[in-house]
């Protein structure tokens, strides 16, 4: 069902979904961790699960913008959400560089470069991006809702 047949649009829904998402990511990432890299530090892990309902968090407020103010472009969520998402995990492995290459490292025995989470983090921001939007609405008719 559809946010317009369940209710009107609301950002509060959008910060809410994107939020309990991005919990599910954090937990999925805490505690799978232990199981691919056993020497994984539990600072690390706790910042997982905190790092993925702040993104949530942050695509659910940027749904209201669905139009690019400077550029005049239109910024559907399949674009604005994905860039979010890899923008929040290209700041995730500035600070973490040094742990993020050892944790591809130890998982994955290969030299892999830890930008490859920037990626993970654009999939995992469309993914927020697309059931946000689909339940709790997109644009600024989401800051009237209930009034």
């Amino acid at each position: 069902m559809r946010f317009d047949e369940m209710q009107a649009p609301s950002i509060v829904a959008r910060i809410a979904i994107g939020k309990a998402i991005g919990l599910v990511f954090g937990l999925l990432a805490c505690l799978v961790s232990p199981l691919l890299v056993p020497d994984v530090s539990l600072m690390f892990r706790i910042g997982m699960l905190l790092w993925y309902p702040t993104m949530g968090a942050f695509i659910g407020v940027f749904g209201v913008m669905n139009y690019h103010p400077v550029l005049e472009l239109p910024m559907p969520w399949w674009i604005r959400a994905p860039l979010v998402g890899a923008w929040m995990n290209l700041v995730l492995v500035f600070f973490t560089y040094d742990a993020a290459a050892g944790y591809l490292m130890s998982a994955l025995n290969v030299s892999a470069s830890p930008f490859w989470f920037v990626l993970e983090g654009a999939f995992v921001g469309g993914l927020i991006g697309y059931l946000a939007t689909r339940y709790g609405g997109e644009g600024v008719q989401t800051l009237q809702a209930g009034h």
